[in-house]
């Protein structure tokens, strides 16, 4: 009993002497920053995924939007491609023929506005001290001046997204290549020409600026609801399982999903709204019906309405979906890629978080220094039986 009261004494002694132990502290303080740096390191994997998916909606999504955008246009095709099955064909034949830089044409000047817009909402952010951002938090009278300055935003670049639809759907074989800067040249003749354009067929700006206005700002209105719901319905599934890890790309997954439903809901209003902003303007397309021809773009609308009254007449409402199966595919590519990336970064955390559990290292001490350490206060036995215990954890 006496030598069972001693080997306790020692034990409590061991324990009260390792946590004092600077090398002990040691340990603790560095388990602290291996599990700060684990947390640093997700958040940079996360924002990582987040500039795959803002790269891939704005740049590898090209291909796409060409193809959608010359469907949408050409109003005398007898294939309406409304899903992606239909367009297979007429790919293939395009590559063979022009070679797949043809998809990619009008990128420049497509990312040019992109910029533009950016541009123009910072500028009257400055000017004017309105929000060009808005969140859950945001004043009535202030998202009152948010919108003002999207309705104004829209506006001012409507001639330029004209001018760069433009050189997304003209054939490369039919037509010649624009420069860098023809989109702001084009944009400009048609912004200068407020009431009287320079050519036959083609709408004034004031007849494009209203309806593109309140297209763009009811379409952005409903993105920013789809978003909120979408995220809140996350947030609180991610709540009720106690998932931890779900909620790093909440937003991620909410922006697309907003994204996706925005675009299938405001799909044939677009349909109409490039027609008008295409006529009179002597755009030669590819002809995807077949992939190897081009066809001329030969329209005289009055205007919104008798744009879609004459749609629905002669091509019926499927006529509005026109290059939906494009669409199909656009989105497709780019949830693929996000589960591409977020596959990349869990395997990449796997690997950095790869270690012992703080908990197994704190209980062992698998530092053999701490055990030398401890060795001239201890008793010989006890000291040996704890380093053995540290080695054998190891091997």
């Amino acid at each position: 009993m006496a030598g069972m009261d001693n080997y306790s004494s020692l034990k409590f002694k061991a324990e009260c002497e390792l946590q004092d132990d600077p090398l002990s502290k040691e340990h603790r303080t560095r388990d602290r920053v291996n599990q700060d740096d684990d947390i640093s390191d997700r958040k940079y994997l996360v924002v990582g995924v987040q500039w795959v998916s803002l790269v891939t909606e704005n740049l590898l999504s090209h291909p796409f939007v060409v193809l959608r955008r010359q469907c949408q246009v050409y109003n005398a095709s007898r294939r309406y491609h409304l899903h992606p099955f239909q367009l297979l064909p007429s790919i293939v034949h395009l590559h063979r023929r022009q070679g797949l830089t043809t998809l990619w044409k009008g990128v420049g000047s497509c990312l040019l506005v992109r910029g533009m817009t950016l541009a123009i909402d910072d500028f009257i952010s400055k000017v004017t001290s309105w929000p060009k951002e808005v969140n859950s938090r945001t004043t009535l009278k202030r998202f009152g001046q948010h919108l003002l300055l999207k309705c104004i935003s829209i506006g001012l670049v409507v001639p330029f997204h004209a001018a760069s639809l433009v050189e997304t759907v003209q054939s490369d074989i039919a037509s010649e290549k624009p420069g860098l800067f023809d989109v702001f040249r084009e944009g400009s003749l048609r912004l200068f020409y407020w009431s009287s354009p320079q050519k036959g067929r083609m709408l004034p700006a004031w007849a494009l600026i209203g309806p593109s206005v309140a297209f763009g700002i009811t379409k952005y209105l409903f993105n920013l609801v789809i978003r909120g719901v979408s995220s809140r319905i996350m947030q609180r599934r991610i709540t009720n399982s106690q998932d931890g890890q779900g909620g790093k790309y909440q937003e991620i997954y909410a922006s697309l999903i907003a994204i996706l439903t925005t675009e299938v809901m405001f799909f044939p209003f677009e349909t109409i709204l490039h027609r008008l902003q295409l006529q009179g303007t002597r755009t030669i397309i590819d002809n995807l019906d077949n992939g190897y021809d081009v066809v001329p773009i030969l329209t005289n609308y009055q205007g919104v309405i008798d744009c879609y009254q004459t749609t629905i007449v002669s091509e019926g409402v499927s006529g509005l979906y026109k290059g939906f199966g494009a669409m199909i595919l656009q989105f497709a590519a780019h949830v693929a890629v996000i589960k591409l990336a977020k596959w990349v970064v869990n395997q990449i955390v796997e690997v950095m978080s790869n270690r012992p559990p703080q908990q197994i290292v704190k209980y062992y001490n698998l530092d053999e220094n701490a055990c030398n350490s401890r060795s001239t206060t201890l008793s010989p036995s006890l000291s040996s039986t704890e380093c053995s215990l540290g080695q054998n954890s190891q091997d």
